[in-house]
């Protein structure tokens, strides 16, 4: 599978969506295949356990039930999508994955259940070969968020009207992750213009991912 599988990871409103969609496309341009994917979802199943997940009719559940809901969407990802396409050689691009589950069920949420054994269980010990973190102030992420929910028919707003103290606490579990595993997780400020944060990781791409594809 080696070297193909890639992650954004962030906070709310730090443009991983963006950057993902931007990579896709620089990557086919250099001709190869590319199957972009994101968690909650990117399943059958997966897209409907999103909807719980995100919008309001999950508002009240209990963190451990979140916890498992994350995990189960992503055990069917990694199955049914995930790890068939790296075996196909195709380059995959993650919006989130486990990394997210330790920051926001852990850190936020404060759950002192094993979630790195959870992860590697629901992920059949699969880990991104890089990923990248768009660091943000969460309060800046959050307007950007809501903004955004405005001007859209999807309301998967449930993580958006959780308390800034909670976003922070989000925040700090990424950066510690990225502090633990600096090889891998790649820091990159959410602050800059879409193209100056493009220009970064496809330079970080050309360095590691792509040095031996050429």
């Amino acid at each position: 599978m080696g070297n193909r599988f890639i992650t954004f990871e962030g906070v709310e409103g730090c443009g991983k969506s963006t950057q993902v969609e931007l990579l896709k496309g620089y990557l086919e341009k250099k001709g190869f295949k590319v199957l972009l994917v994101r968690e909650p979802g990117g399943t059958r199943l997966g897209e409907k356990v999103r909807a719980i997940l995100l919008n309001s009719e999950g508002d009240g559940m209990a963190p451990l039930t979140e916890l498992f809901l994350y995990e189960a969407c992503r055990a069917e990802l990694v199955e049914k999508v995930i790890a068939p396409a790296l075996k196909r050689g195709v380059f995959v691009i993650c919006d989130r994955f486990v990394d997210s589950t330790v920051a926001y069920q852990g850190f936020g949420r404060g759950l002192k259940t094993d979630i790195p054994l959870l992860n590697k269980l629901a992920s059949n010990g699969l880990t991104p070969d890089v990923t990248f973190l768009l660091d943000l102030d969460p309060e800046i992420g959050l307007k950007r968020a809501r903004k955004r929910i405005s001007k859209t028919a999807l309301k998967e707003d449930r993580f958006e009207k959780e308390s800034l103290d909670f976003h922070k606490r989000v925040r700090k579990g990424f950066l510690k992750i990225a502090a633990d595993t600096p090889k891998r997780v790649r820091v990159i400020s959410g602050d800059g213009g879409i193209p100056l944060i493009h220009n970064a990781i496809c330079d970080i791409i050309n360095k590691s991912v792509l040095k031996d594809k050429r």
